[in-house]
């Protein structure tokens, strides 16, 4: 309206508007990753077996994944490193904790010398591209009758659990995170599953064993509703009543 000379200021001049905050990507459960963990086991061969673990603790990319070549795993009794290079070609090592070794160890001693690639396509015998490796994740998550999940979530099921237990700085530097801002989203992701868990249990709420999610919201309203009659009671019980004048 200022533009157009009906009014000589603009009220909202000064008002500031609120950033928008990315919501967490999606967290797998532990409910999630062992019904998808049960599907490759019992349906998938050992490199399917060996590609899944790997990405839930590593956290590498599909890309990261497809690229590997034997040479740069490093297996020991105790510990281990992936020799990983990702975006920009920029080098970094992935620790590897006893799952993964455990693993791998078992699939590399199924390997040929001359393997290039660490994980090669059945039908090509070239290196798995990441369409495929969509294609894999996607056909065990439906046989755990889990919907819309990538290799990427996979990735993101690592960060959320790795940022409960290693510093910030940390968890970057083995994602590869060029900003500490990127790795963050970890951080408010957990918060924000705790501060959910923790509501849950002030109500005593057992939806997460008994029930659906939208039973557990029916009875946080009901137990709120309640504890709402319970207090209007007693302040009726307790005013003193007006003299009438």
């Amino acid at each position: 309206m200022t533009e157009i000379g009906l009014i000589d200021n603009n009220p909202a001049a000064a008002v500031k508007l609120i950033p928008k905050v990315d919501s967490p990507p999606r967290h797998l459960s532990n409910v999630e990753e062992s019904a998808l963990v049960a599907a490759v086991t019992n349906f998938g061969n050992l490199r399917d077996q060996t590609i899944i673990v790997l990405m839930l603790h590593t956290g590498l990319r599909a890309q990261e994944v497809c690229k590997l070549h034997p040479e740069q795993v490093h297996l020991g009794k105790r510990s281990g490193i992936l020799q990983v290079y990702g975006k920009r070609n920029k080098f970094r090592e992935v620790p590897l904790n006893a799952t993964a070794r455990a693993i791998l160890t078992v699939y590399i001693k199924t390997q040929t010398l001359d393997a290039n690639y660490l994980f090669v396509s059945e039908k090509t015998g070239e290196a798995l591209t990441e369409r495929a490796l969509g294609y894999l994740v996607k056909k065990y998550a439906h046989i755990a009758s889990l919907t819309d999940v990538s290799p990427h979530d996979l990735r993101h099921r690592f960060g959320y659990r790795m940022a409960q237990v290693v510093p910030l700085h940390r968890l970057a530097q083995i994602m590869g995170h060029d900003s500490l801002d990127t790795t963050m989203i970890y951080i408010r992701g957990t918060q924000s599953d705790l501060q959910k868990e923790g509501f849950l249990s002030n109500f005593g709420d057992l939806s997460l064993r008994q029930g659906s999610y939208a039973e557990g919201r029916s009875r946080q309203i009901a137990a709120l509703f309640l504890l709402f009659v319970v207090l209007l009671k007693v302040c009726v019980k307790t005013m003193t009543p007006l003299k009438q004048v």
